[in-house]
């Protein structure tokens, strides 16, 4: 399974409404990170569960999700995250 497919699986956790993953790795070839063989991604996601939170306790919520894939597979991760309300705007 993919690194991106293991994200999306591990974020089922938050019930996402919507949910895009994108691989830059290639955009930082040669980076210490990835040189170690982690990926930079970039993350939109739509929950529920952000709703009447601030982005540093929605990020959190993400990097809860996500778990230990931070250590290795995950060198970085762009996360915009927004609540159902806010999607609909």
């Amino acid at each position: 399974m993919s690194v991106p497919e293991r994200l999306r699986e591990r974020l089922t956790a938050l019930s996402p409404l919507e949910i895009d993953i994108q691989d830059d790795s290639a955009l930082h070839a040669g980076h210490a990170g990835a040189r170690d063989g982690g990926g930079h991604y970039r993350l939109y996601i739509v929950s529920a569960a952000f709703e009447g939170r601030n982005t540093v306790a929605r990020h959190r919520l993400v990097y809860e999700a996500v778990g230990d894939m931070m250590k290795k597979e995950i060198h970085a991760l762009a996360i915009r995250a927004v609540s159902a309300s806010e999607a609909g705007k």
